[in-house]
């Protein structure tokens, strides 16, 4: 047997090994997942909020998840926001973009990447948005565009305040520059919601990233960040390689960024509901917060009051 003839046979060992290994649907639709120490199983992170009792890390969570962990389950209701006509450029590359975003619905059972509630904190009425990262890496489209305006329309129709939860990498490249006009639009619309002096608050989920952090993201009134969180306009790689020094390992995570005066607060999961609350109260000057029985201040209260500021 000569050398080629072993280097063919050990290649179809490598097809054969990988042929083997389960699909991203057979991931996705196992009752395990990966986290610091391996394999752990999905019930046992739902049971803590999603988040990993060793390393304390935030594993991603779709809309529906998000919001019963915020407001209890099924304590809202879901708006239907309007939805613009599918794939305008008829956009195909090795996939056409209808398909694409077919598949992401079936996926996710959601029309787009947002999705808007309203409901209440403390008794406060409250309009709510989200991303889900696996739609489409909750990228922005016409779609989510529309969803975030109407959501904003709606808190300023209702005097509620808005609170949007963010995710993803950008702008969606299949819609071209109808996806970069959403950064704008989007913006137009933030300016309406402060002109109605209703607060806007804005809660940084992994990831967080290009047009999306570069718009309506990081233009909340209070901007709050989950542990760990990705935080970025471009990658990493790519300043390291234009500035030509080496970063820091934390580089672009929430944690390094709010010490870059960029986030207020970085703030746990199962915190959220109440943080929120108590800054709405004081921003709102309802249910008081900042006035309560005692004179003396809980150390949460006053560092939100300090953020609210």
């Amino acid at each position: 047997m000569n050398w080629i003839t072993k280097v063919l046979k050990f290649g179809e060992k490598i097809k054969t090994a990988i042929k083997k290994r389960p699909s991203k649907e057979e991931i996705a639709n196992s009752d395990w997942t990966s986290c610091c120490k391996g394999p752990v199983l999905k019930k046992e992170l739902e049971a803590n909020l999603w988040v990993c009792d060793l390393c304390g890390k935030h594993h991603r969570i779709n809309c529906k998840q998000r919001f019963d962990i915020f407001f209890g389950n099924n304590n809202y209701e879901i708006l239907q926001t309007p939805l613009p006509k599918d794939d305008p450029l008829n956009w195909k590359d090795s996939k056409s973009y209808k398909d694409r975003l077919n598949d992401a619905r079936k996926k996710t059972g959601q029309d787009c990447a947002v999705m808007i509630v309203k409901s209440k904190i403390d008794n406060m009425n409250v309009t709510v948005g989200a991303f889900d990262f696996s739609f489409i890496g909750a990228s922005v489209g016409a779609a989510e565009g529309e969803a975030i305006i109407y959501g904003i329309q709606h808190a300023i129709d209702n005097q509620n305040p808005f609170i949007l939860f963010t995710s993803g990498g950008g702008m969606r490249m299949f819609e071209s520059l109808i996806a970069l006009s959403q950064m704008t639009r989007t913006t137009l619309a933030i300016n309406e919601l402060k002109k109605n002096n209703l607060p806007y608050i804005v809660v940084l989920t992994d990831p967080t990233a290009g047009g999306i952090s570069a718009s309506f993201a990081m233009l909340g009134d209070i901007t709050f960040a989950e542990p760990g969180a990705l935080v970025a306009f471009a990658g990493k790689r790519v300043i390291q390689a234009t500035v030509k020094e080496e970063l820091p390992e934390d580089f672009q995570k929430s944690e390094y960024v709010e010490k870059c005066g960029f986030i207020d607060l970085i703030v746990q999961r199962k915190d959220l509901n109440k943080k929120i609350g108590s800054l709405l109260s004081i921003l709102l000057k309802k249910n008081s917060a900042i006035s309560s029985v005692s004179n003396e201040a809980s150390e949460d209260t006053a560092q939100i009051t300090k953020t609210a500021s």
